[in-house]
């Protein structure tokens, strides 16, 4: 099963989460990090994921206002990144 580095960012959000998607879109810890980590930047996050020999990962953008406006939720963006 391929797992996949991801970084989720979330619109106005001071956090970025740190960890890995698998073939089921689950998101959980790296398996060498006991939880997901909690970044407060994309820098800061990309430099997690080079301490643990990771150059590439998926960033997941991620946004609540056309939910929060009562329309569909707003499709979500996904891109490969390299540091």
């Amino acid at each position: 099963m391929e797992c996949k580095p991801t970084i989720i960012g979330i619109a106005d959000s001071t956090h970025y989460l740190v960890g890995m998607t698998d073939a089921k879109d689950n998101f959980t810890a790296l398996p060498s990090l006991q939880d997901v980590a909690i970044c407060t930047s994309l820098s800061e996050a990309k430099i997690l994921l080079k301490r643990q020999k990771i150059d590439t990962a998926q960033l997941t953008l991620q946004s609540a206002y056309d939910e929060m406006c009562g329309l569909p939720a707003s499709a979500i963006t996904n891109q490969t990144i390299y540091f």
